[in-house]
């Protein structure tokens, strides 16, 4: 997939295109039927799909204050946006300027130079200097410009809106299951590992623990099954899936982890080393919440329960 982080970069005589317009946090369901029609225009019209997205939540400039935290990360959400048949992605910086474009400014600046021929919008979307833009106004816009405007309906799910605010919401309460219905996959967060305190080695559980600036949205504390993608040393090379054993939190039982942090235990490997790898962490199930325990003892014997309940989970 072809990545551009300013119109500039955009050639001349690119297109003819068919773009989405979001922010695609997360590239759930949602976000996927408006690229899967798209790529049906696309394929109609002999064009290629374009997704025109932002660098951060606008939010994080426009009201810091109710900005969420991201499902995904920049680099992760265009790795999905790839993943669902995207040709490029023109990648805006969500600055002042960009915030003061009126709609028509926004179109001149943002759709004409990738040769649209038809644009994707949700129902919800707004544009322009303080959102003074809708579909309503795109189409009128695309009538002299040259583009079709077709809006995408919600996609439903449990009689509610799919969103990337409902995903959050379940990954807050560590429901990665439900979560994972909504994106159709399993949440991923990434990043590299890192030393720790090697407390698991000592307990017959050593770990691989992720590097505090990992991406992507940490679900709740507490105790996960899924699995350990080894990314490689340059990030970007898949080379084994393992199914781990995921711990996510301070480790109350001994109360000396000041941040909440992520750490995997690979079954079933012995002498594995992956550190400085980039890894992927994907939440499949929830095992239990995270608590402390009163000893070593009792803590070994739950995570022994946990091992088991991990291996029942990943079949």
């Amino acid at each position: 997939m072809i990545v551009f982080h300013d119109p500039a970069e955009v050639p001349a005589g690119f297109g003819p295109s068919v773009v989405a317009i979001g922010k695609f946090d997360g590239v759930h369901s949602g976000h996927r039927a408006v690229i899967d029609r798209a790529r049906v225009a696309a394929e109609d019209a002999g064009a290629r799909v374009v997704a025109v997205t932002f660098d951060r939540n606008p939010l994080s400039l426009l009201r810091p204050k109710r900005c969420p935290q991201p499902v995904c990360s920049l680099p992760q959400k265009l790795d999905l946006l790839a993943a669902a048949g995207v040709d490029a992605t023109l990648v805006l910086r969500f600055d002042e300027a960009l915030a003061s474009l009126d709609p028509r400014a926004f179109v001149e600046h943002v759709l004409v130079g990738l040769g649209v021929v038809n644009v994707m919008v949700g129902d919800d979307f707004r544009f322009g200097n303080g959102g003074a833009g809708d579909p309503d106004t795109l189409v009128r816009l695309g009538a002299e410009y040259g583009f079709h405007v077709d809006v995408v309906g919600d996609v439903q799910g449990g009689g509610r809106r799919v969103s990337s605010t409902w995903v959050r919401d379940l990954l807050a309460a560590g429901d990665v299951e439900g979560a994972a219905r909504l994106l159709g996959r399993p949440h991923a967060v990434q990043g590299e590992v890192v030393h720790g305190l090697k407390r698991g080695r000592e307990l017959g559980y050593p770990t691989a623990n992720l590097s505090p600036d990992a991406q992507g949205f940490i679900p709740a504390d507490g105790v996960y099954a899924g699995w350990l993608v080894d990314l490689g040393t340059d990030g970007a090379t898949v080379t084994t899936r393992y199914p781990a054993a995921i711990s996510v939190g301070t480790n109350p039982t001994f109360d000396d982890v000041p941040t909440r942090q992520v750490e995997a235990y690979v079954l079933d490997e012995t002498g594995l080393d992956l550190y400085g790898h980039r890894v992927q962490i994907r939440f499949t199930n929830r095992i239990r919440g995270m608590v402390a325990f009163e000893g070593i003892e009792a803590l070994i014997a739950q995570m022994d329960d946990d091992v088991t309940r991990v291996r029942a989970a990943l079949g």
